[in-house]
């Protein structure tokens, strides 16, 4: 048992750690193609391999009542937040991004909720509103005195991410975790094909090697990551694994350091820690 649980946290950890490398990999993607291009392709190739999984496996293929929490799951994680955080990630730098979208857990939260009539304490309330409120201060002072675009954007990822977090949520009662994203990605796969098809020929495209290894990462962590990550959870309980993933905003500033050389400021780590402890609150209560 306990040898389960401690395989279970270093699967947790690791799928921790493959989150936090996806704005880094994103910002690399970008250095040789367009926004649109680098969604499409991070769906096409994580598709392909979803795909692959599911029939290697011989798995079923969902029940009609499932279509359609697996169309929010696809609309928020596979189509949603990848494009509306890529074109952020045109403009935002990464330390920026993963202070914004490290409220992430408290809107999927706000969101589940809203969605099944939970009642939640004045204390977990009070405790996601003062973590929006640091979010927005932050943005706000890093943007010179009123949001930007790049804050609209991660805005709107957070919303729709957190709808379909919430709905992925749901299903996991009558559905293996990885089989969730696994038919998220493959329903959405002639979509991302045509869409590849069309961006590629309108966007500008310039192999290199950080594009390369930048979409490779992102194709291949958008289904791997969370295959990893249900498994781990799965091991050692959502509570468990929830604190690990409070680690993820801060893991991401230090990648931004590390692998693009960002500068950052003192108000980076501050705000996320800020969050940090919010989300903490409020799993606790």
């Amino acid at each position: 048992m306990a040898i389960a649980v401690s395989g279970g946290v270093l699967l947790a950890a690791l799928a921790v750690a493959m989150f936090s490398l996806t704005f880094p990999a994103t910002v690399w993607a970008l250095d040789g193609l367009g926004p649109w291009s680098v969604t499409a392709c991070r769906a096409v190739l994580g598709g392909l391999i979803a795909g692959g999984c599911l029939l290697d496996r011989r798995v079923s293929p969902p029940a009609r009542r499932h279509l359609g929490g697996l169309l929010a799951v696809a609309a928020g994680t596979v189509v949603g937040f990848p494009l509306l955080t890529t074109l952020a990630l045109q403009t935002s730098s990464t330390s920026h991004a993963a202070v914004v979208v490290g409220l992430l857990p408290l809107t999927t939260a706000a969101y589940a909720a809203v969605r099944t009539r939970t009642r939640h304490s004045g204390r977990f309330w009070a405790a996601a509103l003062t973590g929006a409120a640091v979010v927005v201060v932050f943005a706000v002072q890093q943007s010179g005195g009123r949001p930007g675009l790049s804050d609209l954007y991660l805005l709107g990822a957070l919303l729709i991410c957190a709808a379909g977090y919430a709905e992925g949520g749901k299903l996991a009662r009558e559905l293996p975790g990885w089989q969730i994203i696994g038919w998220a990605l493959v329903l959405c796969l002639p979509l991302a094909l045509a869409g590849a098809a069309v961006a590629l020929s309108v966007e500008p495209v310039h192999l290199g090697g950080r594009m390369t290894a930048g979409m490779l990462w992102l194709g291949a962590a958008q289904f791997l990551s969370l295959w990893v990550w249900y498994r781990g959870m799965g091991a050692i309980g959502i509570a468990k694994a929830s604190q690990l993933q409070l680690a993820q905003p801060l893991l991401t500033l230090v990648w931004s350091v590390a692998l693009l050389g960002e500068h950052l400021t003192p108000a980076a780590p501050l705000a996320a820690v800020a969050v940090l402890v919010c989300i903490g609150v409020t799993q606790r209560a």
